[in-house]
């Protein structure tokens, strides 16, 4: 099946770079390309990509805006994944921008074979990149973040069993699914299974939902990397 694609970024030169990139691989394609979030609304609509490559800063309606705009009325329709482009050093709104629905992050420096593989990631519904980056994203910006919940228990966090809260923890930690199975010595098939009913139980979209719940619940904390 091939991934139908839509660039969003404020400078050509970056848009035609990405489109020479993903155009070379048989299983992805560029529907179209847009400079600015009012247009990558527009486009969404009109294009139907199964990816959306989002840009944050940009002139008139930012990334942000767009995301939140496109996951709202891609929701009844065919279900648009968000990609979010992010200097990472620079940009203060990713956290934002997830909970605005953004399946996850994308360096733009990152290497050719990084964006391809994080477009099918996407594409085939997961978050997109190592746990470990989502981490010190949230870690960078836990700041802005609500405060955490002292007293009253988060929504759907009783429905989890402790085996469940467990794995989540570890999904807060930036473990990827073969890290937690080797730490909780059980096959990685049960972990995703695991993580599967965390997502449904908590009406989660991925596992980069699933950390800022951890956050916003107060199960992880900033810079915190032993078991709660």
């Amino acid at each position: 099946m091939t991934v139908r694609v839509l660039l969003v970024d404020d400078q050509p030169l970056l848009r035609t770079g990405f489109k020479l990139i993903l155009e070379a691989e048989p299983d992805l394609t560029v529907v179209g390309e847009a400079g600015d979030g009012a247009a990558a609304v527009e486009m969404t609509r009109a294009m139907l990509p199964d990816v959306v490559l989002m840009d944050i800063r940009m002139p008139g309606m930012d990334g942000i805006e767009a995301t939140r705009r496109i996951v709202r009325e891609g929701a009844a329709t065919h279900d648009p994944r968000v990609l979010i482009l992010t200097t990472f050093d620079l940009d203060e709104y990713v956290i934002e921008a997830v909970r605005a629905g953004a399946s996850g992050f994308l360096l733009k420096d990152s290497p050719p074979e990084d964006l391809v593989t994080a477009i099918r990631i996407v594409a085939a519904g997961d978050a997109i990149v190592a746990p470990s980056v989502t981490r010190r994203l949230l870690d960078k910006f836990a700041s802005r973040l609500p405060a955490v919940r002292e007293s009253t228990p988060a929504p759907g966090l009783e429905t989890l069993t402790e085996r469940e809260r467990e794995v989540l923890r570890h999904v807060a930690r930036g473990l990827s699914n073969a890290e937690i199975a080797r730490e909780l010595v059980v096959s990685e098939t049960t972990v995703k299974t695991h993580v599967g009913n965390v997502l449904a139980k908590l009406g989660l979209r991925d596992r980069v939902q699933a950390v800022v719940y951890a956050y916003e619940s107060g199960m992880s904390r900033p810079g915190q990397t032993d078991r709660a």
